[in-house]
């Protein structure tokens, strides 16, 4: 059943159906009445500039000397504050009690599970895990205290805990007699469910208190001028709307600067459409960095935002952005949530799923470090001086997204993630198509973490250092190897007479990840006909991306030069 509260939010988040430009209805009126932004109607921003003066009720026989524009214009900026008031004080009431016995759930249910399982050795894992987490909680620093320490090449202690489990946990077996066919399923098993203890300890209490702060952020005072910018390369069958939903969006001072990389179709020609509205540029095919860079240099904003060409952008997407960078001068990147659009199959649903849970749990763990590692490239927001310390979009690696964020999170700054900014994407929904795309960002990941591998032992990069680099090696290096040992624990218990133990750990690790996801999607107050696909994201669809991550990583090692190197063209 679809939860009626996340229908009246995708419907306000949606793009207005109206065909006649946002920009075109009303645009003096939204100058005059200094309309704010924040509100949900669902009305053309012109028609609301206009609402909002027949409800200013000026007296025109007033004495006061002053024009009676500007009397109306500061009734409605006093009306607007007492607005910005009455919100917050109705974020300060809204908490959500079920994602509170969601985490009291997972965390019960963790502990008596490996407890039941692992006997006295649950107290190892648990003991190695939980310490981890208090380790990160209790040397959490501000971001001012993270710029000051200065840099020495030492790998954080998480990483080298991370490392050491498996010897640590090897020992203890030893000691308690276990034979030795059955010790390496339990190090590795025992390994997995350490680190399934770590992530659950760390990552739910700080998504939710990163839930919390975001709901109490504040409404935006000051309105920067925004600058988005869309590449695109044989888009004609989306660019329409994507430029569509960004002309609607409601943001009163923004530029759209549309890159065409050399497109071959109609995709120029629909967006000359819109020559009224967006400046349109036009270069030779060079690939996505190259188009960003071409487009970063025609901004006159504060602040660059970047939107795929096939991207549906929600209506305050632009809005909530730009919020995030009012936290803290040191902001220097803002992620948007970014959800699939098309769930029409098994697949994409998986990949919807797979989505919810990655932003809502680790991203937003990762939020309240200050330390998102990939702004998306469907939306994102950076600060434009950025680019003097990182530079322009590398052409090293295959994923510019992922490469740019690193670069901003080692210059001292941080990043962090908005809920509330949506934008809507398309997803791969065949298989040939899903392992095609997966195999690129795979590969490019890889090549990202090699081409900063310095951020695993320097000092000076701060919680990109001590907590994301060594979580980005064990996601892309470690886990998919935990998970190919874990199917052959399978087989290998079966031949020992282990195999009751080795399902047993095998299903708390996989319900521990269920769980999280139940509360990912609670916490997203998404829709929860996804929670099946929840169970099938552990018994199906994890597998085969593990396997698409081992085929990467084997083609790394290797040195196997990659489909997509020598490919420019711009996109997914």
């Amino acid at each position: 059943m679809i939860n009626p509260d996340r229908i009246q939010r995708i419907e306000s988040e949606s793009p207005t159906d109206s065909k006649e430009p946002l920009a075109m209805l009303g645009a003096k009126k939204i100058q005059q009445t200094k309309i704010d932004p924040s509100t949900d109607s669902k009305e053309p921003l012109g028609m609301l500039g206009a609402k909002k003066i027949q409800q200013t009720k000026i007296d025109p026989s007033t004495d006061s000397k002053e024009p009676l524009a500007m009397l109306g214009a500061k009734k409605t900026l006093k009306s607007n504050s007492d607005k910005i008031s009455s919100t917050n004080n109705q974020k300060q009431n809204k908490i959500d009690p079920i994602q509170f016995i969601l985490a009291v759930g997972i965390f019960t249910f963790l502990v008596m599970g490996m407890f039941f399982v692992a006997g006295p050795l649950s107290m190892a894992t648990m003991a190695i895990g939980g310490g981890l987490s208090l380790y990160h909680i209790l040397s959490h620093k501000s971001i001012e205290s993270i710029r000051n320490v200065k840099g020495s090449k030492l790998p954080s202690a998480f990483f080298l805990v991370l490392v050491g489990a498996p010897f640590l946990l090897g020992g203890i077996i030893a000691y308690e007699g276990i034979t030795s066919f059955e010790t390496p399923s339990r190090i590795i098993l025992l390994w997995g469910l350490t680190i399934t203890f770590w992530t659950t300890m760390l990552f739910v209490p700080m998504a939710l208190l990163s839930k919390r702060r975001e709901v109490l952020r504040p409404d935006l005072r000051n309105y920067p001028l925004v600058s988005i910018i869309v590449p695109a390369f044989n888009e004609e069958v989306v660019i329409k709307k994507t430029l569509e939903s960004i002309i609607e969006t409601k943001y009163p001072r923004k530029e759209i600067i549309f890159v065409d990389d050399g497109s071959t179709d109609r995709t120029l020609l629909i967006a000359k459409q819109f020559k009224n509205q967006i400046q349109i540029l036009h270069k030779e095919n060079g690939g996505k960095a190259s188009a960003l860079n071409y487009g970063i240099v025609y901004a006159k904003g504060d602040i660059i935002v970047i939107v795929d060409a096939d991207t549906i952008i929600g209506r305050r997407s632009i809005v909530e952005l730009v919020k995030g960078f009012e936290e803290s001068k040191f902001v220097g990147a803002v992620a948007a949530n970014v959800k699939i659009k098309n769930r029409v199959n098994w697949i994409t649903k998986c990949q919807a799923v797979e989505f919810v849970a990655g932003l809502q749990i680790v991203r937003r763990a990762f939020d309240e470090f200050g330390a998102i590692t990939i702004i998306p490239g469907a939306l994102g927001a950076f600060k434009k001086e950025n680019f003097k310390s990182t530079g322009s979009y590398g052409h090293e690696t295959i994923v510019e997204d992922f490469d740019q964020t690193i670069k901003i999170l080692k210059t001292g700054l941080i990043t962090r993630g908005s809920d509330e900014a949506i934008a809507y994407t398309e997803a791969p929904s065949t298989i040939s198509e899903f392992v095609k795309q997966r195999k690129r960002w795979y590969r490019g990941n890889l090549q990202v973490l090699s081409k900063h591998k310095d951020a695993l032992r320097n000092t000076r990069f701060g919680n990109l250092q001590k907590i994301a680099s060594p979580y980005l090696f064990l996601g892309m290096v470690l886990s998919p190897i935990i998970g190919l040992v874990t199917i052959t624990n399978v087989f290998w218990g079966l031949l020992t007479g282990d195999v009751l133990w080795v399902l047993q750990a095998i299903s708390i690790f996989m319900l521990a990840h269920i769980l999280m996801t139940v509360l990912a999607i609670r916490i997203d107050n998404e829709d929860l006909n996804l929670i099946p696909y929840a169970i099938f994201m552990q018994f199906g669809y994890k597998q085969i991306v593990d396997l698409l991550l081992l085929r990467a990583l084997f083609e790394q090692l290797v040195g196997k030069k990659a489909i997509w190197t020598s490919v420019k063209r711009t996109g997914d």
